[in-house]
């Protein structure tokens, strides 16, 4: 099962390093016609892009429930194996700790790994009371920086639109918000597990 994790967080890590180092910020390009496309953005909060204030306490506080939640699942992970748990069930389990783990690397490492632009748009934060000259833009509050602080790489996009004769919904975007690797394998776990939770957790 560690090889799941390992695995994961490998092409989670090499497809973040490969947009941080090949992608101008906001760019885009189209891999599957016009409905799925890789754009460059990174952001300050959760998962698809959610934010979680702006003060620096925010971001540390959320690393460390990530922390947290992955030490707790990991345990939880591990009683499950020892128990004789179904291996799907300790896939499934696997692939949320390895999106996790992918998304905390970012906020631990890539701050002290790729080179910092305060005035880049990823990186401003109203409210911050953290300000910087940006020349042109002039003082800009930008995002606290260090271990734990960083921001998290996204890039997949569904560029879909709803048919028009859709009620509601229609002409809208299937799937708005940008994710990664990491957000999907959390995601994928999630699912899976609500989907078959009747066969993983039996009444004895």
């Amino acid at each position: 099962m560690g090889a799941i994790v390992a695995l994961i967080l490998l092409c989670d890590q090499l497809i973040k390093i490969y947009i941080k180092t090949h992608f101008q910020p906001g760019e885009d390009v189209a891999v599957f016609g016009n409905w799925f496309v890789l754009e460059y953005i990174e952001n300050q909060g959760m998962a698809f892009g959610t934010t979680f204030g702006n003060k620096m306490w925010h971001k540390l506080a959320l690393s460390i429930f990530r922390i947290v939640a992955i030490g707790g699942i990991g345990y939880y992970w591990f009683k499950q194996a020892k128990a004789g748990a179904k291996t799907s069930f300790l896939i499934a389990i696997g692939f949320i700790i390895a999106g996790a783990l992918g998304n905390l690397i970012d906020s631990m490492l890539y701050d002290f790994i790729f080179p910092y632009d305060p005035c880049m748009a990823f990186n401003h934060l109203e409210g911050s009371g953290i300000k910087t000259d940006c020349g042109f833009f002039g003082a800009i509050e930008t995002r606290p920086t260090g271990f734990l602080l960083g921001n998290v790489v996204d890039m997949f996009k569904f560029d879909a639109t709803w048919p028009t004769w859709v009620p509601i919904i229609g002409a809208k975007q299937v799937f708005p918000a940008i994710w990664n690797l990491a957000d999907a394998a959390i995601s994928v776990g999630v699912i899976f597990i609500f989907i078959r939770q009747k066969a993983f957790f039996q009444k004895k």
